[in-house]
């Protein structure tokens, strides 16, 4: 669904680090962040951070649960 880019992007916004942190982080532009997290609020039908956060938290929730 998400590209790999897409996915780092989202995983550290989801993480609370702001776009131009992302950016340097993965060595691409602060516009291209905001591209890919952009991309990411419409393939998972999301429109905030907020909601990127709370879709990653029950994720992850979701993938301890089924590792017990």
């Amino acid at each position: 669904m998400l590209t790999a880019r897409e996915r780092q992007t989202v995983e550290l916004a989801a993480q609370g680090l702001r776009s131009r942190t992302i950016a340097l982080r993965l060595g691409i532009s602060e516009r291209t962040v905001e591209n890919h997290i952009a991309n990411a609020y419409t393939k998972l039908n999301v429109h905030t951070r907020a909601g990127l956060v709370a879709l990653f938290a029950r994720a992850e929730r979701d993938a301890v649960r089924a590792a017990l």
